[in-house]
Parts: structure tokens; sequence; C-alpha cells
């Protein structure tokens, strides 16, 4: 188990777990997901960190098909402007590692933004907290146990 998975236990969310052999030669850790489990890649999304100009960290989950709109995750966040969060705080903030830090059951909380076209499936999947593992589940369902907001942070 995983924090994500105690998480989404403990307060009895519905959700499904997926696993896959993951390959460590894999360019990138939401694609193979999508793949070795046969899924829409437009329904797996990335967790990804990012950094305002004040330092503080958000959590962003966007299609793997995808990239971040850094500008637009600022506008979301009342930022001025964003970057990609440094790996290292990343990891020491969620508890996970890169290629499986989920949105959810993070050792510190962080404001989390999910990109709305989220809201178009009834189930999407994210990292489960480990490279391997997925956990399915419905958009509210991610954004009620997160706080997070929908917004389109999501580009391509």
């Amino acid at each position: 188990m995983t924090p994500a998975l105690d998480l989404l236990k403990k307060v009895r969310a519905e959700h499904r777990i997926h696993s896959y052999e993951h390959d460590p030669k894999a360019a990138s850790y939401g694609l193979e997901a999508a793949e070795k489990l046969g899924l829409n890649p437009q329904q797996v999304f990335k967790t990804l960190l990012a950094s305002t100009e004040k330092g503080e960290l958000l959590v962003a989950v966007v299609p793997v098909v995808g990239t971040l709109d850094l500008k637009a995750l600022a506008h979301a966040a009342g930022a001025k402007k964003t970057e990609m969060a440094d790996p290292a705080a990343a990891q020491r903030s969620t508890g996970y590692l890169l290629g499986g830090i989920s949105p959810l059951g993070q050792k510190k909380r962080l404001r989390t933004f999910i990109d709305q076209s989220a809201e178009a499936f009834a189930t999407i999947y994210v990292s489960a907290g480990r490279r391997g593992l997925e956990v399915e589940l419905a958009p509210a369902v991610l954004a009620e146990q997160t706080k997070a907001i929908f917004a389109p942070v999501g580009r391509g």
C-alpha cells in the first residue's frame, strides 16, 4: 500500500487499482502506464510540481499527452509566475519518488490544480504513489480528496 491508497481506503472513496510492470527505460512514466494498461492516454494524468515566485509549491494534474502551461497555472494560483519545481524539493514535500508522485496522500498538503479536461471523463487515472501503480477514480473524488480546483492548466 501507499499513502495515496491508504487515504482512499480510509475515506472509503470509490477507486480501482491498476498495476503493471514498470520498465526503467521508459521515456514517459504516464505514457508507459497508458500503453501497458491499454488506456486512452487523454484519461491518464501526471502529477507535476511547480514553484511560484514566492517559493510556494503547487501541484498540477495534467494529461500525460500534453504539458503543463506554467502561465495558466500561475494565473489559476494568483501568482505572477511559476516554474517547474526542483525535483529534490518535490520529492521531499510529497514523500514520493519522481515518476511515482501521486496527488493523493502527500506528506504536505499543497494547493492542487487539476486540468479541466479531466471533467469530461467519468474516471481518470493518476499515480497511486509508485511507478507501475495507477489508481482509477472520478475526477470529483480526486478534487475532493486533494481540495483541488479545476482549471485550464494543461496544454496540447
